[in-house]
Formats: C-alpha cells, structure tokens, sequence
C-alpha cells in the first residue's frame, strides 16, 4: 500500500498508507482531513479537493484535463503544482508521494 505525505492546512505532516485504485480525495476525506471538502464528490466540477503535489513528481500524475486546469484557475492559491485530488488515481508508483492542502479561499 503506497504511503503519502500529507501537510495539512495549519502545516501538520501526517504519514498516511492508501489503497491503490481509487482517487486520493476520497483516501483523504477517509482519513480525516477535512479540509477537503469534495462538495462535487470527485465529479471534477468544484475545485474544492485543490492540493499541491510535490513538483518533483508532478510528470507521474499524467497531464491534466482542460476542465481540471480550468477549475484550478478558478482558485486564489493556485500554484504550478496545483492538482485536483479527485483526479489524482493511487498507483503504486506514487508511494511516497506529497501533497500539501493549500488554504482554503
């Protein structure tokens, strides 16, 4: 089960294991972090799973859709890493991966 590096919005990291297959926004709506609201419930239509992903590994996630980047731009904080976690499959491959939860706004 891959492991991922998450940095909450007051800069708490937190180490968490994640089944492989699914979107991460729904591993970290499950492990309590509730700054991810996900008021589209993954659906990529609301921007409100925004995260920052260690810009290192960012090639690994794919390219993003034009409704993705679209979002995203809807957002004050977004960044060159900026992604949708409702986007984001857990692959093996992302073991070890960061990400932090920007702030919300």
């Amino acid at each position: 089960m891959p492991s991922i590096l998450v940095t909450d919005q007051s800069g708490n990291e937190r180490s968490i294991a994640s089944p492989v297959g699914g979107a991460l926004m729904e591993v970290l709506r499950n492990e309590g972090f509730d700054e991810i609201l996900a008021l589209c419930g993954g659906n990529c239509s609301c921007a409100t799973c925004h995260v920052y992903v260690d810009p290192d590994r960012l090639a690994q996630l794919g390219e993003m859709s034009d409704d993705e980047n679209d979002l995203l731009d809807s957002s004050d904080h977004r960044q060159t890493n900026s992604r949708l976690s409702c986007q984001i499959i857990v692959t093996e491959a992302l073991d070890g991966l960061a990400v932090v939860i920007p702030p919300e706004g």
